[in-house]
Parts: C-alpha cells; sequence; structure tokens
C-alpha cells in the first residue's frame, strides 16, 4: 500500500520511468507468451520452441538491468532521516523498491496476457481481435500454469535484481589508531579542506579485456561451420551458430566488465598533460562516476556492435531473415539499453548537485562547468565509438569469411 501511495505522488518524471518499465515488461511477458504458442502448435517441434524460449533472455535481461536502474533513482526509495524515525530504514526501502519494481512490471505482464488473448481470438469487441490466432495456436486450449509461470518470469526477476542491487552495504568500523578492524583495515579520515581521494581503477577490466578476448576467438572457432540466416531464431541453430551466439555473449559480457574501467581511464587522459581547471574537473568527475555509469556505458556498446554487426551481415534482408517477434526483442533490447544509460547519467547528475553547489558558491561559473559536462561526454564518445566500431569489425570479420 505504501508502494502505491509512493507512487501516486511522484514526480511525472518517475512515473514515465516505470510506465517504461511496465511496458519493456510487457513486451518480453508478450515474447514469451508467443514462444509458449509455438511450441503449442508445433508438439513435435521441441528443439525450435526451446531455442525461441531462449531467444528471449536477451530482452529479458535488458529488461531488467533497466528496472535495476530505475529503481535505484527512484526518490521514493531514497533513504531520509524523516522516514527511518517512523521505522523505514534501508533495509525496509529496499524492500519497497522492490515491491515497487515487481508492481510495475506485474502491470506489464498483465497487459501482455491481455494482448495475446486479444490475438489468439479469446477476447473478442475490439479491433484485431483473433489476428495471430493461426500463429498464437488457437486452436489449443491455454496452459494456464504456463502462462502464469512465464508471466511471472520478469517481476520475480526484476524484483529480485532490485533488493540486490539496493541491499545495505555493511560499512567496516575502523580499527583503534588505523588498525585493522573486524573486516579490514581501516580507512584514515581526510583532514579538514582536503581535496577527497578519486575511486581507484574498477577491478573488472582485466575480466572484461579477457571475457572480451575469449568471445572474439569462439566466435572465429565457430563461424567455420555458421551462416548468416543459421543465427535467426526462426532458422537453424547448429553447432556452429551456437558457437557464434556463444561467443557474442562473451563479448558483450566482456564490454560490460570492462566499461566502468575504460570509463576510469577516459577520466585519468583527460587530467593528464598539465591539465587546466576544466579537465581536472571532467576528469575527476569521470573517475569518481566510473562504476555507475560504465557499466550501462559498455552494455550500450555491445549491444551497439551487435547491430552494427547484424545489420553488416544482412543489410535489406533482416527483416525477412529474422520475423516480426526477432525485431521486436531487438527493439526491447534497444529501448531498454539505450534508456538505462539515460537514467545512469540522470543518476550521476543527481549525485554531483551538492558538489555542483559547492563549485557555484566557491565563484565557479555555470559555463565552466557546462564545458565540462561536455568535455566529459567528447571524451566518453572518443573513446567508446572507435572501441564500439572495433569490435564490430572483429565480429563481423569470421562470419563474412
Amino acid at each position: 500500500m505504501l508502494a502505491l501511495r509512493l507512487a501516486r505522488g511522484a514526480h511525472p518524471l518517475v512515473l514515465l520511468r516505470r510506465l517504461l518499465v511496465a511496458a519493456a515488461s510487457a513486451g518480453v511477458g508478450f515474447l514469451l507468451l508467443c514462444a509458449l504458442g509455438y511450441a503449442m502448435g508445433h508438439p513435435g517441434e521441441a528443439p525450435a520452441a526451446v531455442r525461441r524460449l531462449l531467444w528471449c533472455v536477451l530482452p529479458l535481461a535488458a529488461t531488467v538491468h533497466f528496472a535495476v536502474a530505475v529503481a535505484r533513482t527512484d526518490p521514493g526509495t531514497k533513504p531520509r532521516s524523516a522516514l527511518s524515525a517512523v521505522g523505514l530504514g534501508p533495509a525496509r526501502l529496499t524492500v519497497l523498491a522492490a515491491v515497487s519494481t515487481a508492481v510495475s512490471c506485474t502491470l506489464g505482464s498483465t497487459a501482455a496476457l491481455l494482448l495475446f488473448l486479444h490475438l489468439r481470438g479469446d477476447l473478442t469487441g475490439l479491433p484485431l481481435d483473433g489476428a495471430a490466432a493461426e500463429l498464437l495456436a488457437a486452436g489449443r486450449p491455454l496452459p494456464v500454469p504456463a502462462a502464469l509461470t512465464l508471466l511471472a518470469v520478469v517481476p520475480v526477476t526484476a524484483s529480485v535484481a532490485a533488493a540486490l542491487a539496493l541491499r545495505p552495504r555493511r560499512v567496516p568500523l575502523p580499527g583503534k589508531d588505523g588498525a585493522r578492524g573486524p573486516e579490514g583495515p581501516a580507512d584514515r579520515p581526510e583532514p579538514d579542506g582536503a581535496a577527497p581521494r578519486p575511486a581507484g581503477l574498477p577491478a573488472g577490466l582485466p575480466w572484461g579485456v579477457a571475457l572480451l578476448s575469449v568471445g572474439l576467438a569462439v566466435e572465429t572457432y565457430a563461424a567455420r561451420g555458421a551462416t548468416g540466416p543459421g543465427l535467426s531464431p526462426s532458422g537453424g541453430f547448429g553447432a556452429g551458430s551456437a558457437g557464434v551466439l556463444a561467443g557474442w555473449v562473451l563479448t558483450a559480457l566482456g564490454l560490460a566488465f570492462a566499461g566502468p574501467g575504460v570509463t576510469h581511464l577516459c577520466g585519468k587522459l583527460l587530467q593528464a598533460w598539465r591539465p587546466g581547471v576544466t579537465r581536472l574537473l571532467a576528469g575527476r568527475a569521470l573517475m569518481d562516476e566510473a562504476r555507475r555509469i560504465g557499466r550501462p556505458l559498455g552494455v550500450a556498446c555491445a549491444v551497439a556492435s551487435a547491430t552494427i554487426t547484424a545489420s553488416t551481415l544482412y543489410g535489406t534482408d533482416g527483416a525477412r531473415a529474422f520475423g516480426p517477434l526477432t525485431g521486436l526483442g531487438a527493439a526491447l533490447v534497444l529501448t531498454c539499453t539505450t534508456a538505462t544509460l539515460l537514467t545512469a547519467a540522470l543518476e550521476s547528475r543527481q549525485s554531483r548537485v551538492s558538489t555542483k553547489d559547492a563549485l557555484l558558491r566557491l565563484g565557479a561559473s555555470a559555463a565552466l562547468l557546462r564545458t565540462a559536462a561536455a568535455l566529459r561526454a567528447l571524451a566518453l564518445l572518443a573513446v567508446f565509438a572507435p572501441l564500439t566500431w572495433t569490435v564490430a569489425v572483429l565480429a563481423t570479420l569470421p562470419l563474412r569469411g
């Protein structure tokens, strides 16, 4: 009930983000139900039905990633002293965020079920009722437990992921005189007036590079027995194409792991070679926000490289090679990835509000802060755009050969 009251009194932008989560959940739920309809209409083609179901994992992962990003920026789940006074501490706010995420995703899954039943012809009286009766196996009874289980995948996964991402972390207590505390060495307090130390290099960069290299190697090895149309979820799915898809997945994971580290290095490069005030502000901000915006940037880089690869391989025949449902899944992945990146940028901007106000009080001009923000964006574009293009070219070469 508290989650519904917070949703009713939220800012319109917050409501829009929740509606986008519900829309993405509806798209994934509809894809899952379509896979169920194919299995009902083709009982003798179990491998093809399983393949269609597995292809739904990509839009599912993108939707869950977006739902977690929206939960992180939800102002209704931010810790406040007034909420703590009435018993809503960090742990209960985490539960509240998970419940709000589950409510949004459940609304989307309900809309997907209604659309599925409408296109099957089970719900009549509206335009286009029964328009996809043959595709969705309208002549067979719908297994309600299976349908409800598939529809529950998105709400359950998204709410659990939001709870894990927003769970309160235990801060280690420092020991006496800098000695080792119960969870590690104590952090020495900074002296008054000292500039805060920038965050260190994220630990995922070596793993990201390793996964990226392994993914490209697996794809190159597997491409010997794969053909272009075989990569479609509606086409053949032999050992070669399975290896190519595994290579793509490893490449995407590598870029996602390497994103924070690459962002951190962008900040260090901005501060190299006698930096001025603008480059110092831009570089220090990138280093501090590397973990927050680096992961969505890496995922966006992976999706963009896969899009370039698919458009290069299929060109204008991509719609016929993949079909409308695969197009819907690709649209969900692209939309959720872009929305997640924008949401992370908004979260990063909100986290710098106090720093921005302090700089303005110290005499910094608004033009200086805008220039630093533009410099951060140009630095990220200058690094991630060539990286995306290079990965796309390396992924395309073995498939075209």
